[in-house]
């Protein structure tokens, strides 16, 4: 699939806010996190903005974004429609968490119970996010059961990551947040590695002889093309990348999203003032680094199954 860069940087950004956003709820309601005024501006600030640009880049990607409103009301049957609505419902508790917060020093009682439902919609819509491209059986690169946790996991762990860099900065770190950013890199981990060895291993349910129904018969091949050059479906759903250059940023993926955040988040957890800060700064930079890649190679690697009547190999 074509990897366009409006939903790399939908799917990236608006996932970390997520995260952000689900895990200051949760820490600033069980007391964990103080009220301050300014914590509350940057944290929740930040993890608005990510939310904000990534949705506005998701809008600016549509065909005709004037529609996206109407496109809500099939709630029932599409998957983009219920991102759409818990993006839009996850900023009312959100707001109102961030408003006791910054504006009455408070997030323990009404206001906690806002943050705590802003975490619990902020993971809803990452999960529908995820089933967007989880839900689509003729692409099998999407269509497995690792799709959705890596969601959800590199949501969160690039979420705890960034919390890690703003409690340091503001010298209210807990070590809680330290050990959670590394229990999340080491799952984020473990979830992208079994996706990556499944899409390498599993046969193709399809191939031109199933497409067709003429596999009985015999070898199916293509007579000729049925275009002399590449056309919208082509560029769209055939996109393709050289099993090298897969190979080569799958590595730097690897390094730049697990290896280096891993390292870092440790001694992030274990360091001390202007180290445990900059080893954790050093860590989202890496990490946001190494989610673009393995985003774009998300969408790089799929082939959708039509691709098969234009004489692509399964």
């Amino acid at each position: 699939m074509h990897p366009a860069y409006s939903v790399i940087f939908f799917t990236t950004a608006s996932g970390a806010g997520y995260g952000l956003l689900a895990l200051l709820g949760i820490f600033a309601a069980s007391g964990l996190l103080p009220a301050d005024t300014w914590l509350g501006v940057v944290g929740v600030g930040l993890a608005m903005a990510l939310i904000a640009g990534g949705l506005l880049s998701s809008v600016g990607h549509l065909g005709r974004p004037e529609r996206f409103l109407g496109a809500m009301r099939q709630w029932r049957s599409s998957w983009l429609a219920r991102e759409g609505v818990l993006a839009i419902l996850t900023f009312i508790p959100a707001g109102l968490f961030g408003i006791g917060w910054v504006f009455l020093n408070s997030t323990q009682g009404f206001f906690g119970w806002m943050g705590a439902l802003a975490a619990v919609l902020a993971g809803l819509t990452v999960w529908c996010t995820s089933m967007i491209y989880a839900s689509l059986k003729p692409i099998r690169q999407w269509h497995n059961v690792f799709v959705t946790p890596s969601y959800l996991v590199l949501g969160l762990m690039t979420g705890a990551l960034l919390l890690v860099l703003v409690t340091r900065a503001f010298g209210v770190y807990h070590a809680a947040f330290g050990w959670l950013a590394v229990l999340a890199v080491a799952a984020g981990w473990a979830v992208k590695a079994a996706y990556w060895r499944h899409i390498d291993t599993t046969r193709p349910r399809s191939t031109l002889g199933t497409a067709t129904g003429l596999g009985r018969l015999g070898t199916v091949r293509l007579l000729e093309m049925p275009h002399t050059e590449e056309n919208f479906l082509m560029k769209e759903m055939g996109f393709r990348i050289a099993r090298d250059h897969a190979a080569k940023l799958r590595r730097i993926a690897l390094l730049a999203l697990f290896v280096v955040p891993f390292v870092l988040a440790i001694a992030a957890a274990l360091a001390g003032g202007v180290a445990g800060t900059l080893a954790a700064a050093g860590a989202v930079l890496s990490a946001g680094l190494g989610v673009v890649v393995e985003r774009w190679l998300f969408f790089a690697e799929a082939r959708h199954t039509s691709m098969l009547y234009y004489g692509m190999a399964a």
